[in-house]
């Protein structure tokens, strides 16, 4: 079978913006790793949040081997959209006002705390208004997304203001607006997302600044080993115990 054009353009282009991501972000990086060590540092909890096929980078930090044990996934039930009927809803939550207020009113977040909120238009109600409000509430607030898309499109909440206009820090994808890398003589359709591989780049590398600066202070940081190596769950179990109040995932 011959090698496919189309997948090695992929891999091309997705290679060009994680080239573009760690040359052009490499500050803003290093600014969220530290936010974060900050707040590991002061006793603060971690929570990530993404809505749609975000959510899909949120969770990779989230109760994993090599991860930090106290990343927490902040649920919102029905964003993620493919665990719910009609997948549709996903969207059309994140288009509902006072969403972002009642999560974070009920949830476990409170000053100190930092949120890492992933949109890549960073156009909608949610992920905008839980910018807002946790900043409001003294929660420091790292957001992922395209800037592209404050420029090319419009907002799509009632602020008129996109998520990158309420984060402590910005990290930039560099996705093109549309999400799509390729296209292709007889398909009509761009295709070919790249900002979940982009995206979960980003995450990996802002925890393992976060983790570089622990050291750098003379602290553990609180990582998790794979269940599948010897000594992993005994190592896990000591972590666990140790970052218990701070972890929410396993209550």
């Amino acid at each position: 079978m011959s090698e496919s054009k189309l997948a090695g353009r992929f891999f091309d282009a997705s290679i060009g913006l994680l080239q573009r991501v760690r040359d052009e972000e490499a500050e803003n990086i290093a600014a969220a790793g530290e936010a974060i060590a900050d707040t590991v540092a002061s006793g603060g909890r971690l929570f990530a949040f993404g809505a749609g096929h975000s959510s899909l980078a949120a969770q990779d930090v989230v109760y994993r081997a090599g991860g930090f044990a106290l990343m927490n996934l902040l649920a919102v039930p029905g964003v993620v959209g493919v665990d719910v009927m009609p997948a549709t809803l996903g969207s059309a939550l994140e288009r509902v006002e006072g969403l972002a207020s009642a999560v974070l009113d009920t949830g476990p977040l409170k000053a100190g705390d930092l949120l890492v909120i992933i949109s890549l238009s960073g156009r909608n109600t949610l992920p905008v208004e839980m910018a807002q409000n946790a900043q409001a509430l003294g929660i420091k607030v790292i957001g992922v997304t395209s800037v592209a898309y404050a420029d090319a499109t419009s907002a799509r909440n009632a602020s008129g203001t996109f998520l990158k206009d309420h984060c402590d820090v910005v990290l930039d994808s560099k996705i093109a607006v549309g999400d799509a890398e390729l296209t292709h003589e007889g398909i009509e359709a761009p295709f070919a997302p790249a900002s979940t591989v982009v995206t979960s780049a980003i995450m990996q590398a802002m925890m393992a600044t976060a983790a570089e600066r622990l050291v750098e202070r003379g602290i553990e940081p609180p990582l998790l080993r794979s269940g599948n190596v010897d000594g992993g769950h005994e190592w896990n179990g000591r972590v666990m115990t140790e970052y218990g109040d701070r972890i929410f995932y396993r209550r």
